[in-house]
């Protein structure tokens, strides 16, 4: 389905990297741990294609999901029983390792400049529901479960849950999912607003690819201020989001975008965007 491209990365990394056209597929790619969130490599990993990603103006929207039966089993428990990794340590050295690791992978999604999609083919649990959380939509097979799980484990969100939950379920269901640490399964998802559609299992990835193809029709750089603007208003005034939004559609009549979609508008045909690229 998709060619490799200059963000291809080898069979054994942590993530995967596709690209087809304007969209990149990303695949957590350890299904000996469920595709945990551990490790030096997984960190960074997700800095390095990010910040790949940011740089590629042919790159329009990202996919991003699991391989195997789970999307993300969340931080691994093999580590916090044998207290290794980031589980390792004293109160503080434990808060220092979290920052140094797993809390990367949230600072990484606030960098991200492109619309990112998370195809959830099966658990997201503790830490993987914060990943999908992460994204900005999120679609999920039949199978896929969701779980705020932590104090299951006698342990919080560690990883920014307590912020990115209540953000895209609201406060109350939030709540009951962190403080009840129960799962959630895919049709209660859609209820609450986790996931915007549930698909069988077999059509996610098409879904997600195809919903990521009708976002990379539109014009690069409109696409990446937009994004911009959305993750704003998660903490700013009005007053802020008016004038910022001022400032990026200044510039995006300037683009060259916006003149072929204007001509294409008049002349009655489907605009091509990123010519100049």
């Amino acid at each position: 389905m998709t060619s490799k491209s200059a963000l291809q990365t080898d069979n054994d990394a942590p993530i995967l990297v596709e690209k087809k056209g304007g969209v990149v597929l990303l695949i957590l790619n350890r299904p000996q741990t469920r595709n945990a969130l551990s490790g030096e490599e997984m960190f960074s990993a997700f800095e390095n294609i990010f910040s790949a990603l940011n740089d590629d103006l042919s790159v329009r929207a990202v996919v991003l999901t699991g391989i195997g039966s789970a999307f993300c089993s969340g931080g691994n428990v093999a580590e916090m029983r044998d207290k290794e990794g980031m589980f390792k340590g004293n109160a503080q050295e434990v808060a220092k390792n979290y920052w140094e690791g797993i809390q990367r992978i949230p600072m990484a999604f606030q960098t991200l400049k492109l619309p990112i999609i998370a195809a959830v083919n099966g658990p997201a649990i503790g830490a993987g529901n914060d990943l999908a959380c992460m994204c900005d939509i999120r679609i999920a097979s039949e199978n896929a479960i969701f779980a705020e799980s932590f104090v299951k484990v006698g342990i919080v969100p560690g990883d920014g849950g307590c912020w990115l939950l209540p953000r895209v379920v609201g406060y109350a269901k939030a709540a009951e999912m962190a403080f009840t640490g129960e799962s959630v399964n895919a049709q209660e998802a859609i209820q609450i607003g986790l996931v915007s559609k549930v698909v069988p299992s077999e059509e996610l990835l098409n879904e997600a690819m195809g919903l990521a193809a009708r976002i990379a029709k539109n014009p690069p750089q409109a696409l990446r201020w937009t994004k911009e603007l959305l993750q704003q208003s998660r903490t700013s005034t009005l007053y802020d989001a008016l004038k910022r939004a001022g400032e990026f559609q200044g510039l995006a009549h300037q683009t060259a975008d916006h003149q072929e979609a204007i001509s294409a508008f008049f002349e009655k045909r489907s605009p091509v965007f990123g010519q100049s690229l």
